[in-house]
């Protein structure tokens, strides 16, 4: 397959200008005031994948948010590939924390990136990275060197548990039936390390409620004498780790897959400055379970963490009340052989059980998914090993990563499928947070890598 380089640069602000303009549309599955800019976001992929090359695109509806699929079905002996993506958005929030409005992009040039980033929600989760395939379709449609057949299901409900993916997927087996399954929303190690994520951490996300008296109470008439839910709840979340920051979750351990020293040796082969880790997130440590490297906190082990907590009065000023409830979010990421169902009945379970007398608790499931492992022996990482090895003039470091993409191990349970994470964003890129950003050299050596995983998984087919 030819370079892809010299249309990318002929092409290269009608990108831009096109990714920035799908970018602007804010399309927050978690708040349904944004309802209409969901599906909004939808039809312009959906038009986005026509112009590309598909010959078949629909706007499936489901449940909750809609499904768009895409294909360009080229001759049913060759190999198909199913890339898979989200057009959905994290809420943006806190506002005041952005340096320029989440959803009105911007380009501009940082330590990392110096050829300029794009600024705004979304941009490397997942709209950048999502769109860097319609790109490379386009490229090999427009320049005749599709070398497979391709498909394309792109939805909307990532950011919220992906609830309806799986009803689409158990109805549509036969329509999205593949050879190997693609997907960019994940990282890299840095833009002159190149790497592919090999396992993603599981997933359980609960909400959990303390409750006390009927009513918010005065702090000087009821103080010390009523049990106060914001107290407790504190209380019963520090005892989740103990003091080698430990999740004391009886049975939470149990089924936790332990990596050998062999194992854990290659994985420390990837280049890592403790010190430049610090000065990026502007702490004076590192913190986390006792007996691991910071890269083995964040990938190999599970974790609870806190995400959200509240209650009583937070307004300007002062309130003295106590209030009648207390709550917050909390999410584990779990690793291989973790069931996430289970985690959530162990954790519940445990939950309830600290409580004391005075308050009732309640723990609310929300969504979650299991632990995914790929094989680096599989004809699909070959391919992108050897695509990335093409374009970045270096073989790529094997990585696991600590995020969680639920529906890998869907897919391979409905589809019979392996999925294949070549992700092109920077742990810096802010995902998830303010001033989240995509930097250009990473969007087009994307679309510049992707064709040559088409090539080379194709090659390795016919072998």
């Amino acid at each position: 397959m030819k370079s892809a380089k010299p249309y990318i640069e002929e092409n290269k602000d009608r990108f831009l200008n096109e990714l920035i303009e799908l970018l602007k549309i804010p399309s927050i599955s978690a708040d349904s005031a944004y309802k209409k800019d969901v599906v909004k976001t939808a039809e312009a992929v959906r038009d986005s994948l026509k112009k590309a090359g598909c010959e078949k695109v629909e706007i499936c509806e489901t449940p909750g948010y809609p499904i768009v699929y895409g294909e360009k079905l080229i001759d049913p002996k060759l190999p198909t590939i199913l890339v898979y993506g989200h057009y959905d958005v994290q809420p943006p929030d806190p506002l005041d924390l952005w340096e320029s409005p989440p959803f009105e992009p911007v380009i501009k040039k940082t330590a990392l990136h110096p050829e300029g980033a794009i600024f705004a929600r979304g941009s490397c989760d997942d709209k950048g990275q999502m769109y860097m395939h319609v790109k490379a379709l386009e490229y090999m449609t427009k320049t005749n060197q599709l070398p497979c057949n391709v498909k394309f299901m792109i939805e909307g409900e990532e950011e919220v548990g992906s609830e309806s993916l799986g009803w689409f997927v158990e109805r549509n087996r036969e329509k999205l039936a593949n050879d190997v399954i693609l997907i960019s929303d994940t990282g890299m190690i840095a833009n002159d390390v190149p790497s592919i994520t090999t396992g993603l951490r599981g997933l359980s996300y609960v909400e959990v409620e303390v409750i006390a008296a009927n009513r918010d109470l005065h702090s000087g008439l009821y103080g010390g004498a009523v049990a106060n839910p914001i107290n407790i709840l504190t209380k019963m979340i520090a005892s989740l780790h103990d003091e080698n920051n430990h999740i004391t979750i009886p049975g939470f351990y149990d089924a936790v897959e332990e990596l050998s020293l062999k194992e854990r040796a290659k994985m420390a082969e990837a280049p890592f400055s403790k010190e430049a880790y610090m000065k990026a997130l502007d702490i004076d440590e590192v913190y986390g379970e006792a007996g691991y490297t910071t890269n083995e906190r964040n990938s190999i082990r599970p974790t609870l963490d806190v995400n959200g907590i509240w209650g009583g009065y937070i307004g300007e000023g002062a309130k003295t009340v106590i209030a009648s409830k207390a709550f917050a979010k909390i999410s584990m990421r779990l690793v291989p052989n973790q069931d996430w169902k289970k985690i959530t009945e162990l954790f519940a379970a445990h939950f309830e059980s600290l409580a004391p007398r005075g308050v009732r608790v309640k723990v609310k499931p929300h969504h979650g998914g299991q632990a995914y492992v790929t094989p680096i022996d599989s004809i699909g990482y070959r391919a992108a090993e050897k695509a990335y090895e093409n374009t970045f003039g270096k073989v790529p470091i094997p990585q696991r990563s600590g995020g969680s993409i639920p529906i890998v191990s869907l897919f391979e349970k409905e589809l019979k499928s392996k999925t294949i994470l070549m992700g092109f964003g920077l742990d810096s890129d802010a995902i998830h947070s303010p001033n989240e950003h995509f930097g250009i050299w990473n969007y087009l050596k994307g679309i510049e890598t992707i064709p040559q995983f088409y090539h080379y998984f194709t090659e390795e087919f016919k072998k």
